[in-house]
């Protein structure tokens, strides 16, 4: 059967044949079960907007604290919400999240993106911040369930 090839914003022929996205998820797993989740969310674009590496240690901005100011909020957002290590980086931040039941993984994560989003929008308009193009976080994340001791060694990994 013939498929469309349908331009892009950005000019380029969308294939669905060649441009699709495989789910990292684990099938059948239920992301609103009590669990640790080491996640991670990517700047548009790989967008060095939170700070610097200097002689090996992360040097946080103000936008860089802003991100980690609004993921120690979200307990205040979801009750049922632990969190543990985590770490900015320039483009990219890793965490571990502990949840106790609903609401699911992305829904967490995604509202984490929005409130992030919202916030640094004010830095660009109010603050001086360096503007993003179209969107600050990538469209998906990145997250491992932590299912065992083997697993905990994440939170070594980004502390």
């Amino acid at each position: 059967m013939p498929v469309d090839i349908v331009p892009m914003e950005d000019g380029h022929a969308y294939d669905p044949h060649r441009h699709h996205r495989r789910s990292t998820r684990l099938p059948g797993y239920d992301y609103g079960q009590p669990g640790a989740y080491f996640v991670t969310i990517v700047a548009q674009d790989r967008a060095r907007l939170s700070g610097e590496v200097l002689d090996g240690e992360m040097r946080l901005n103000d936008e860089g604290r802003m991100v980690g100011r609004q993921w120690r909020s979200l307990p205040e957002w979801f009750r049922m919400v632990e969190l543990d290590t985590y770490i900015v980086m320039p483009n990219h931040f890793h965490a571990i999240l502990i949840i106790q039941g609903a609401p699911e993984v992305g829904y967490i994560v995604g509202a984490f993106k929005f409130i992030t989003t919202v916030e640094y929008i004010h830095g660009v308009n109010e603050l001086g911040w360096p503007p993003f193009r179209g969107r600050l976080w990538q469209r998906n994340y990145y997250e491992h369930i932590i299912r065992d001791k083997t697993n905990d060694n994440a939170s070594a990994n980004i502390s």
